[in-house]
């Protein structure tokens, strides 16, 4: 088995105060993108979304937040059974 991306999405950006722009749609323009990810294991959509909104008002170049968009989407699947 293996994992695949949700159909479903949506995009956070947070500058630390109030609350976060979020964006349905699970596509992004390419120009918009940059190489990278990561998969967080929380139990819930709403976590999901507190965690993202952390990481988009992490402190950036003169402490200022980086307000960087993130996109969050589902993973579907189990993880794979790996033989002994």
């Amino acid at each position: 088995a293996s994992h695949a991306l949700s159909a479903e999405g949506m995009w956070v950006r947070s500058d630390g105060s109030g609350r976060p722009p979020l964006t349905d749609g699970p596509f992004a323009e390419t120009k918009d993108l940059i190489a990278g990810f990561m998969l967080i294991d929380v139990d819930s959509h709403e976590r999901a979304v507190e965690v993202a909104c952390e990481l988009s008002s992490a402190p950036g170049a003169g402490g200022e937040p980086i307000h960087e968009w993130l996109e969050l989407r589902p993973v579907m699947g189990e993880a794979p059974n790996c033989p002994d």
